[in-house]
C-alpha cells in the first residue's frame, strides 16, 4: 500500500511524549496535542505566540461561516455557495517578553523541550529553558486542559522560574478574535463589546454572515500580587503582567477560560448570564483532578490492552481518547466531523461515514451518544427535506457533507449522485434500534426519517425496461467509478432501507396504534405509496452471480483491468497526479464498495459469499481512503487470512501518530480513529452487532501475547480476553444473556466462559 510510518514519539502506553523541537513537525504536532471536549476545540499551537510554520486553530462544533467565494456554476442542484467550520477565538493568548526580547520558538534559544499528553487526565503540559541572553535561563511550564463536563471552561496555567534573571518579565494574557481561517486567509469575525474588572476580563464577538456568536471572558490568579494593566485593541482583550523573577522562587499564572457558544443570534444578555453561571473558577490543580476522575471512569468500562506490542497499545489507547475528545453524546445538536475539531480540512463537516463508521463505537460505549448522533440527523431532517426538492425529487436527502444540514459540498459529482448519507441514517437507525431495543425513539423520530428516506429513495429510482428497480447516474463508496447505473452499494443499501421501513411501519400499527396514525398523519404517507415501496424494494436489480459475486455496478465487469501495483508510488495521491478523467477509466476501486455493504449487513451474507467477492475486489483496491484498510481487515480476520489482516491493519491505531498518508498537519483522520477500535474489536474480537444475538468470535495476531477490550450490550458491561491458546468472556455487570461464540449458543452469567481459541 506503499505507506510507511513516520515514527518521532516516544513509545508509552499512557502518554504521548515528544523530547526536542523539531519545527518540520510543528503543525502535525499541533494536531497530535489537541485537545477538545466534543463543544471546543484547540489544536496544540504555541499560545506564546510562533512565527514558524502554524495553524492557530481554536473551533467550536456547530460554530461555522458561509463560504465567501460563491459557485458560479447555475445547473440546479450544484450547491452555490459551502459552509465551514470558522475558526474562532484564541482564548489561550500569550505573550512573553525578557528585557525586550520576545519569547518565540521559531527563534529563540531554548533546550530541554520536553512535551506531553497524559491520556489518563487530559493534560497537555511543555516545558523548555528559555536563554534570552547569554546571561540568563528561564524555565517554563506551560499547561493546559479542557473541562470534559462543564465544557464551556478551559484552564491554562503558566509557571516561571529563574535563578539568575534580574530584569522584568512581560507576560501578555489575553482573548483574540483576530484569528485568520488559514484555508480562507480572512478572518471572519466582528466584535459586539468587552470589558474587564480587576482579574477579568471579557469580549464578545459574532461571525460575519451567519452572525453566530462567542461570548469569551478570562479570570486569573497568581501565585503572587503583580503590577497589572488592562491591554485593548480590536478584537481583542488582555492583561499585561509584570514579572520579577526571585531566585529559587517559581511564579505560576492562571486562566479559567469561559467560552459561552450561541448557534442562534440572541441578546448578549442571555450569553452574559449564561457566562457568569459557567465563570465560578476552580483551580488548575482542582480541574486536573477532576479531569483525572473522569478519564479514570471512561478507561476502567473502555480500555483495550494489548500486551506484546507496545505501539499499538499506545495507538488504540490515542485513538479512544481522541474519539472521547471530540464526541461523547454531550449535545445531540452536535456531530463528528472528518477531522473532529483538530482542523480545516474537510470544512469540519459531517460525511455519510459518521453512522457506518462512528456510530459502532458509541453503540458498545455510550449508547446516549450513539443516540444523540441521530438525533443530529432528525434535527437537520427540515434540509434533509430541501436537498430533495433541490434534486427533483421528494422525501429526505441527507447531504454528502454538512455542518448544519445543508448540502455544504459543491462538487456536483459527489452532492448530486452519491446516497450514502440518506442510506447510511437508515442503516445507523436499524443498527442502534437492533442493539438498544429503544422503540420509543424507533417508533418516533427513527421511524419519521426512515419514511422520508424511503420517499426520496424511491423518487430518485427508477425502473428498467424490463421491470427491474435500481438507480442510475449515481456514485458508490467507490469514487473512482462515476454516473454508473445500479451501484450494488446504492441499490442493496436502499432495498434494505425500503425493506425496513414498512416492516417497522407494519409493527408499529400492532403495537403503538396512537403512534402509527400520528406518525402516517404527520408524514402523510398512504396505502398506495406503502406498496409503491415494496414493489420497488421487491424488484430492485442485485447483480449477484450465481457463484455469489456480486458486480460493484451494471458493466464492472467489462472494464479495462489495471494493476495497481504497477502504478510508480510517486504517483500516489492519484487525485495529485492523474488528470480527473483518468482514474474512472478501468477497474480500480479507491475504497471498500461491495466490501462495505458485506461489513454492514455482514450477517446476511455466507462465508463463502464474502470470500469469493474479497478475492475478487481486494487485489483492486488501492485504499486512497484512510477508512479503507480498516474494513479489508476486519473482513480478512473473518475469512481466517490472519497475515492479511495484521498487514492491513498496522497502521490503524497509529494513521495520524506515525504520519502515514503525511497530512496529518491537517487534522487527525477522526472516522478513521474509530475504524481503528472497529478494526480490533470487530476484526480480532469478532464482535458482530447486526443479529439478534451478540456474535463474538475472535482470532489473535501472532505478534500479540494477549489482547482485553470491555463493550456494553443491552445493559451488560462485557469483557473479552484472547490470548494465543485461549478465550475468556466475563459478564462485569448485568444479568445474564445468551451470546453466540464461535458458532455455539452459550449462556454467560456469572461464571467466566473459556474457550480455546480458533
Amino acid at each position: 500500500m506503499g505507506k510507511i510510518a513516520d515514527s518521532y514519539y516516544s513509545i508509552d502506553p499512557w502518554q504521548i511524549s515528544e523530547s526536542g523541537f523539531d519545527p518540520g513537525r510543528s503543525k502535525v504536532s499541533e494536531s497530535i496535542f489537541s485537545l477538545a471536549n466534543e463543544y471546543m476545540g484547540v489544536r496544540g499551537y504555541f499560545e506564546e505566540g510562533y512565527t514558524g510554520e502554524q495553524l492557530l486553530g481554536s473551533y467550536f462544533n456547530g460554530i461555522y461561516e458561509n463560504s465567501p467565494k460563491e459557485n458560479h456554476v447555475k445547473y440546479k442542484g450544484i450547491v452555490s455557495r459551502s459552509h465551514f467550520m470558522v475558526n474562532a477565538v484564541d482564548w489561550l493568548y500569550t505573550r512573553i517578553w525578557y528585557d525586550g526580547c520576545q519569547l518565540d520558538l521559531a527563534t529563540a534559544t531554548i533546550e530541554n523541550f520536553e512535551r506531553h499528553l497524559d491520556l489518563r487526565s487530559g493534560l497537555l503540559s511543555r516545558s523548555f529553558d528559555w536563554l534570552p541572553n547569554e546571561e540568563t535561563r528561564i524555565h517554563i511550564v506551560f499547561e493546559r486542559i479542557l473541562d470534559m463536563e462543564e465544557a464551556t471552561s478551559g484552564y491554562q496555567r503558566i509557571q516561571f522560574e529563574s535563578k539568575n534573571a534580574d530584569k522584568l518579565l512581560e507576560v501578555v494574557m489575553g482573548i483574540d478574535f483576530n484569528t485568520v481561517h488559514t484555508s480562507e486567509r480572512q478572518n471572519f469575525w466582528e466584535e459586539l463589546s468587552k470589558r474587564s474588572k480587576d482579574a477579568e476580563i471579557q469580549i464578545a464577538s459574532q461571525t460575519i454572515s451567519t452572525k453566530q456568536q462567542i461570548l469569551a471572558g478570562c479570570t486569573f490568579s497568581t501565585s503572587t500580587s503583580l503590577d497589572t494593566h488592562v491591554v485593548e485593541r480590536d478584537k481583542f482583550i488582555g492583561l499585561k503582567f509584570n514579572v520579577k523573577l526571585e531566585g529559587e522562587k517559581p511564579l505560576t499564572i492562571e486562566r479559567h477560560a469561559v467560552n459561552i457558544a450561541n448557534k442562534t443570534a440572541e441578546d448578549l444578555t442571555v450569553l452574559q448570564s449564561k457566562y457568569e453561571k459557567a465563570k465560578q473558577m476552580k483551580s488548575f490543580d482542582d480541574m486536573l483532578l477532576q479531569s483525572t476522575r473522569y478519564w479514570d471512569h471512561v478507561w476502567k468500562k473502555e480500555d483495550i490492552q494489548i500486551e506484546g506490542d507496545e505501539s499499538n497499545q499506545q495507538g488504540i489507547r490515542f485513538c479512544i481518547f481522541q474519539l472521547h475528545q471530540t464526541y461523547h453524546g454531550q449535545n445531540p445538536t452536535h456531530n463528528i466531523g472528518a477531522k473532529g475539531l483538530t482542523g480545516e480540512a474537510y470544512g469540519g463537516h459531517a460525511f455519510w461515514d459518521t453512522e457506518t463508521s462512528c456510530l459502532p463505537f458509541y453503540l458498545l460505549t455510550n449508547l446516549t451518544a450513539a443516540k444523540n448522533l441521530l438525533e443530529f440527523r432528525y434535527s437537520t431532517l427540515p434540509e434533509a427535506r430541501m436537498r430533495a426538492t433541490q434534486l427533483d425529487c421528494i422525501g429526505a436527502c441527507y447531504p454528502i457533507a454538512t455542518l448544519n444540514g445543508h448540502e455544504a459540498s459543491d462538487l456536483w459529482q459527489h452532492a448530486s449522485l452519491q446516497f450514502q448519507p440518506s442510506t447510511g441514517v437508515a442503516y445507523g437507525i436499524w443498527h442502534y434500534v437492533n442493539v438498544s431495543n429503544d422503540t420509543d425513539f424507533l417508533y418516533g423520530h427513527g421511524l419519521e426519517m426512515l419514511a422520508e428516506i424511503s420517499r426520496f429513495l424511491v423518487s430518485r429510482g427508477d425502473w428498467s425496461p424490463n421491470g427491474e428497480f435500481g438507480f442510475y447516474g449515481v456514485m458508490g463508496p467507490d469514487e473512482f467509478q462515476m454516473m454508473v447505473n445500479h451501484n450494488m452499494y446504492t441499490n442493496y443499501m436502499a432495498k434494505r432501507t425500503l425493506d425496513y421501513t414498512l416492516a417497522v411501519l407494519a409493527q408499529c400499527e400492532i403495537d403503538y396504534k396512537d403512534r402509527y396514525a400520528a406518525i402516517i398523519d404527520k408524514v402523510g404517507i398512504t396505502r398506495e405509496e406503502m406498496a409503491y415501496w415494496e414493489s420497488c424494494a421487491s424488484n430492485m436489480l442485485l447483480l449477484k452471480e450465481s457463484s455469489g459475486l456480486i458486480e460493484q455496478h451494471d458493466g464492472f465487469f467489462k472494464l479495462p483491468h489495471i494493476d495497481i501495483h504497477s502504478i510508480p508510488i510517486e504517483d500516489f495521491p492519484l487525485y495529485d497526479h492523474w488528470s480527473y478523467d483518468r482514474i474512472y477509466r478501468n477497474d480500480m476501486i479507491k475504497q471498500p464498495d461491495v466490501l462495505m455493504f458485506l461489513f454492514l449487513y455482514n450477517q446476511s451474507f455466507t462465508k463463502e459469499e464474502k470470500q469469493i467477492n474479497y478475492e475478487y475486489y481486494e487485489p483492486k483496491t488501492i485504499h486512497e481512503s484512510s477508512l479503507s484498510p480498516s474494513i479489508h481487515s476486519i473482513l480478512a480476520a473473518e475469512l481466517g487470512k490472519k497475515e492479511e489482516a495484521y498487514t492491513f491493519f498496522e497502521f490503524a491505531t497509529r494513521m495520524d501518530l506515525d504520519n502515514f498518508n503525511r497530512n496529518t498537519r491537517e487534522g487527525l483522520h477522526t472516522t478513521s480513529i474509530a475504524a481503528a477500535w472497529m478494526n480490533i474489536v470487530y476484526g480480532f474480537g469478532g464482535i458482530r452487532t447486526d443479529a439478534d444475538t451478540l456474535i463474538i468470535a475472535p482470532i489473535i495476531p501472532e505478534e500479540w501475547t494477549s489482547y482485553t477490550f470491555k463493550i456494553t450490550y443491552k445493559q451488560r458491561l462485557i469483557q473479552i480476553s484472547v490470548t494465543q491458546s485461549d478465550v475468556n468472556i466475563t459478564l462485569l455487570e448485568g444479568e445474564s444473556l445468551f451470546i453466540e461464540l464461535y458458532q455455539d449458543s452459550k449462556e454467560l452469567a456469572d461464571e467466566p466462559l473459556r474457550m480455546d481459541v480458533r
